[in-house]
């Protein structure tokens, strides 16, 4: 599977100054992708949890329902939750570094 992901290229982009993004639309894309990283994050959580304890049994049931999702979810495509944790905040930095008012032509 090819890296889905482009946060190295994101961050060159808006280095160079050829990634300009409006301030409104940096900080809604920026929101949104905070959002997900918490998501993410927590996922990755629930899956130390599962590591470390794999016994559904020893959790309230609604947590139990939450990790068999997530582990399900990560059977399915392997490594994508952390590879999404580790690249997602690459996109944050290149919209804080793009974030600038465009100048109309």
């Amino acid at each position: 599977m090819g890296d889905e992901f482009a946060g190295e290229t994101f961050l060159a982009l808006a280095n160079e100054g050829r990634l300009v993004v409006a301030p409104e639309q940096a900080d809604a894309l920026i929101a949104g992708l905070e959002q997900t990283i918490a998501v993410l994050n927590e996922r990755l959580r629930l899956l130390d949890l599962w590591q470390r304890s794999p016994s559904l049994a020893e959790m309230p049931p609604a947590m139990a329902d939450t990790v068999v999702d997530v582990v399900f979810d990560d059977q399915l495509c392997p490594g994508r939750i952390e590879r999404a944790a580790r690249e997602l905040p690459k996109y944050v930095a290149a919209l804080r570094t793009a974030r600038r008012d465009v100048a109309a032509d």
